[in-house]
């Protein structure tokens, strides 16, 4: 699979693709390893979005694969990042209940300062990401997924095409980051002033 690049030097254009954004996992149950890709991940066929006021990240990847689960292959545009830094986390899913209807999980992390959300060998499936500020410090676009430098390169187990299209940084800055994603795994994740919630009906972060 192929990812694409959008633009040359104006980076918002083709922010919808190489925005890395994140998820804490705990509410959706998607197991934490160590910054790697089971091969036998499998997603839950349930997407969850993400909103976060500012990431930043130093050493960064993204490319293009395919999750799949019960509900069927779902093509992604795949984020790792080495370290991430994370303010005003919010995560939401929206399970559906037979019967009693539609049940929203949000949960909520990382304040300002020293109680940021912190991340180590982070990776994100995603088929929908927007930023409102993203800045790219030197950026390499159109590496080979295989041969990336900057990152923490392809997660182990994740179906891509060998040698197909890649882009890496050194580091990342974003403000105003939503996503739709379909997984999240990380080394560690450090959810500062965690909390979480639990309504009926839809709730979502935006």
């Amino acid at each position: 699979m192929e990812s694409v690049a959008r633009g040359g030097t104006r980076w918002k254009r083709f922010a919808v693709v190489m925005v890395p954004s994140v998820a804490a996992t705990a509410a959706i149950g998607v197991a934490l390893s160590q910054g790697a890709l089971a091969a036998s991940f499998s997603v839950s066929g349930q997407q969850f979005k993400v909103t976060a006021d500012t990431l930043d990240g130093e050493g960064f990847v993204q490319y293009g694969a395919l999750d799949s689960g019960k509900s069927g292959n779902h093509p992604v545009s795949v984020v790792g990042i080495e370290e991430a830094k994370i303010t005003n986390l919010c995560q939401s899913v929206v399970v559906p209940v037979p019967v009693f209807g539609d049940v929203s999980m949000t949960l909520r992390a990382g304040g300002k300062g020293n109680d940021r959300v912190e991340a180590k060998k982070l990776y994100i499936d995603a088929d929908s990401m927007k930023v409102a500020k993203p800045t790219f410090n030197n950026v390499d676009i159109g590496v080979s997924v295989d041969r990336t430098t900057k990152g923490p390169g392809p997660a182990k187990g994740d179906k891509y095409a060998p040698d197909s299209f890649a882009q890496q940084a050194e580091s990342v800055h974003f403000e105003g980051v939503k996503q739709r994603a379909w997984a999240t795994t990380a080394g560690t994740f450090k959810l500062s002033g965690l909390g979480m919630s639990v309504k009926k009906g839809k709730h979502e972060c935006y």
